[in-house]
């Protein structure tokens, strides 16, 4: 018996409901009691910056899971994550590696944590699944609407479990949400409102600097697929970010990925996508076939006073589900419902995301490693809402409404646009 086919043995009643998964008892998360080593679940990570350190944290609580592995381009980070790695519960000498191509090569991984830099996600995740490994990928899981389709392409035909990193699918206030929305409770749904960034499309270069050693930092795997530019520190320490050769969808996708995914699930419409896109001053309408609008609703202040249109006191990333008969509104640390006699069977599970959501989504995917059975939000949930995202963006960037063919998702007697829905790749391999 293959090593994956122990594990499916062993997967039990383990894998999670794939709609709502349940809160489950610590003992089923695999955070006490001892795990053979020959039934835990191996991990690579690649890429270590401060959100896989987010992720991964929680992840080596898990005692059915064992990270062996890590690969970085930067030298500082390797050693810090090898640190973290090795003072999990059980120790090890956790291997590191500079190229994440070794990494894919080990045939004692199962699966592999990606938390690089937007600009890799897709080709990662690619590379990894035809390695034969099970993905947790940070969102947006590609920077185009054809790296989001390419991605979910690779996971149907190789058969690797995917789940992309929009953790608030798994936080219990969210799910309660979206369960008020999809159950009737408020009426008729009307209008859904996702809060993103105001768009924005930036791409100046930063001074050339000495650029470093490959063994300290390798300028060309770091930019990978990129168009190639000088070396400038900043890029390194996050001023990648909004740059449009870096980042995606005109910063759409920053807060989109999350909350127009939620507004997807809402809507019972993780198989499909809104047909038109039209831009406004204040955001972008995205009209469903079923007559229901998503607003990407441009937010002036992420992380300060929102304003009169969203409750800032329920935190970050909020969405809000209209109905005829009353409103839900949630964000990462509450949730408001009108009128308050719609509230009902609220979740007792009310903490802030922040160690929480992680542990469950990636409890998610590992018990989907074990089972087979697709994760919550899986590489056709997130192909669907990023590509919706994508499509948002491209209106805002033409300055116009755009239509999209859900069945093939390209835009309809639109040359303009379609030639938006990708980007030429820098052969970055050597």
């Amino acid at each position: 018996m293959t090593r994956r086919g122990a594990l499916r043995r062993l997967a039990g009643h383990s894998a999670a409901a794939a709609v709502f998964p349940t809160i489950v008892p610590s003992r089923a998360l695999g955070l006490d009691g001892a795990v053979p080593p020959s039934e835990r679940i191996t991990l690579g990570v690649i890429g270590i910056g401060p959100r896989c350190t987010y992720v991964l944290t929680p992840v080596l609580a898990f005692t059915d899971v064992h990270c062996l592995a890590i690969a970085d381009v930067q030298s500082t980070r390797r050693a810090s994550g090898k640190a973290l790695v090795d003072g999990q519960a059980g120790g090890g000498d956790c291997a590191v590696y500079r190229d994440f191509r070794q990494l894919l090569d080990r045939p004692d991984l199962d699966a592999v944590l990606i938390a690089t830099g937007d600009r890799w996600h897709a080709q990662a995740a690619i590379l990894a699944a035809e390695a034969g490994k099970d993905v947790y990928c940070e969102k947006p899981c590609g920077i185009t609407m054809r790296d989001c389709q390419e991605v979910a392409e690779t996971f149907r035909r190789t058969e690797r479990i995917f789940q992309a990193g929009t953790q608030r699918r798994s936080v219990p206030l969210v799910q309660y949400a979206v369960r008020l929305a999809r159950e009737g409770v408020l009426g008729t749904l009307h209008t859904l409102r996702a809060s993103v960034y105001e768009p924005r499309l930036e791409n100046a270069w930063l001074a050339a600097e000495r650029t470093p050693p490959p063994e300290t930092c390798d300028w060309n795997l770091w930019l990978g697929p990129a168009p190639w530019r000088p070396y400038n520190a900043q890029y390194v320490a996050g001023k990648w970010r909004g740059q449009f050769d870096f980042d995606s969808g005109a910063k759409l996708l920053d807060w989109g990925a999350h909350t127009l995914d939620l507004c997807q699930w809402a809507n019972d419409a993780d198989g499909t996508l809104p047909l038109e896109y039209e831009p406004g001053p204040a955001g972008i309408s995205c009209r469903y076939a079923n007559g229901v609008t998503a607003v990407l609703q441009y937010v002036k202040n992420p992380f300060g006073d929102r304003g009169p249109d969203w409750n800032t006191a329920l935190g970050t990333c909020p969405v809000r589900f209209e109905g005829s008969a009353g409103s839900v509104e949630v964000g990462d640390k509450g949730i408001e419902v009108k009128p308050e006699g719609l509230r009902t069977d609220v979740p007792d599970q009310t903490k802030p995301m922040h160690g929480i959501d992680a542990s469950l989504h990636a409890r998610n995917f590992f018990d989907s490693v074990r089972s087979r059975k697709a994760p919550i939000c899986n590489a056709d949930v997130m192909r669907r809402s990023h590509v919706a995202c994508h499509a948002a963006a491209i209106a805002w960037i033409l300055g116009r409404t755009v239509v999209i063919d859900p069945a093939t998702e390209t835009f309809v007697n639109d040359d303009e646009a379609n030639r938006l829905r990708t980007r030429p790749a820098r052969d970055w391999r050597s």
